[in-house]
């Protein structure tokens, strides 16, 4: 059995899905692409048995087979190759693979099809759509803020909440968290569940940044995406998830209105001079005026600068990571952010001061008890 495929066009389609292999696999199967082909199709399907990526395009064949192709040595082929036709033929007794182009042939030794792991069964699933733009964005805003401790296995993933017309992405590690809402999205019923790390790092790396519909269906243990010639399936978190609802201030008695580049650059500066323990920056806001502080006592290192913005409440002196901090004014987007505070022992509420239509984004970060190294 053989087909012909252009060899650039291939070569996307599997760099697209080959982010789900493994390079510790137990299963060495598990190290193939698995080509399931017919007379104008070929699917290509990867796994690690926990995420599966699926992916087709069109091909000229001659017949059907299903035949596991070796995963590194078929890429390193094909990215070597000019865009050119190839004909790839299966010897369906000793599952050999051959690629023919215009100057040679290349011989591989595949495995069956057959003993492929299949994708998992969806019974009674339910399902919505939204645009990849939406899509990308919620998994863009939170996935810095999930947590890595596998002993807190929940926190390891995003949760992805329906409710009404309202589509919520939450991530947290303790430290930080983030909620981000998605609204204008029909919902067929309340739901919630949890996906992992890697099936969110797969999609932000390949969902178009355009209006693409994406089709999620969800039921009680796997989530699948499905966008173009695309499709991603996995397994949820099986995990209660933290009450975040509980830890986010109800409301501030201060309130900071300040330029985002500007506070970014000036942390990123300061944290230059911070413990690399503790990574501590000092908040001090006065009338219209932010100080940014920070010391490493170990080396004698201190750093201050002062930056103007616009503060409604009393007097502060409050410690964050900077670390943290420069993540969430990095991933927020706007020219000015509002950040809420009330006491130095309790949690800052980070967000753009104007949000897109139909999207609202919260950042809490917890601060940390600041250290005096001052004489």
């Amino acid at each position: 059995m053989k087909f012909i495929v252009s060899s650039s066009a291939l070569l996307r389609q599997l760099q697209a899905v080959q982010g789900v292999i493994q390079t510790n696999n137990v299963l060495p199967i598990l190290d193939h692409y698995l080509f399931d082909v017919d007379a104008k199709n070929l699917t290509i399907c990867t796994t690690d048995l926990n995420t599966t990526m699926r992916t087709r395009l069109g091909v000229e064949g001659n017949g059907q087979a299903k035949v596991a192709v070796p995963g590194r040595i078929l890429l390193e082929t094909l990215k070597t190759l000019p865009d050119q036709p190839i004909s790839i033929s299966f010897d369906l007794k000793s599952f050999a693979v051959e690629l023919h182009t215009d100057k040679g042939k290349f011989k591989l030794s595949g495995e069956n099809g057959e003993e492929f792991p299949t994708l998992p069964d969806m019974p009674g699933n339910q399902h919505f759509s939204l645009p990849s733009d939406a899509l990308l964005t919620g998994i863009s805003n939170t996935l810095f803020a999930v947590g890595t401790d596998e002993l807190r296995l929940a926190m390891t993933g995003v949760k992805m909440e329906c409710a009404g017309d309202t589509l919520s992405f939450v991530a947290t590690d303790a430290h930080k968290l983030v909620l981000h809402k998605q609204g204008g999205i029909s919902v067929p019923a309340a739901a919630g569940f949890i996906v992992p790390r890697k099936a969110l790092n797969l999609l932000k790396a390949t969902l178009p940044g355009d209006e693409t519909p994406v089709k999620v269906d969800y039921n009680n243990t796997h989530v699948a995406f499905s966008f173009g010639d695309l499709e991603l399936v996995c397994r949820l978190i099986d995990q209660k998830y933290p009450d975040y609802k509980a830890v986010i201030p109800k409301e501030s008695a201060n309130r900071l209105v300040i330029k985002r580049t500007e506070f970014l650059s000036s942390l990123r500066r300061i944290s230059i001079y911070s413990s690399k323990s503790t990574y501590q920056v000092r908040l001090s806001i006065k009338g219209s005026e932010l100080q940014l502080s920070a010391e490493d006592p170990d080396f004698a290192n201190q750093a201050t600068e002062t930056i103007s913005c616009d503060y409604n409440g009393a007097d502060l002196e409050i410690g964050f990571n900077a670390r943290f901090l420069v993540e969430m004014l990095s991933t927020l987007s706007g020219e000015e952010v509002q950040f809420e505070l009330s006491l130095s022992s309790r949690p800052g509420v980070l967000r753009p001061l104007h949000q897109e239509d139909q999207e609202d984004t919260l950042m809490l970060l917890m601060p940390v008890m600041l250290s005096d190294y001052r004489s």
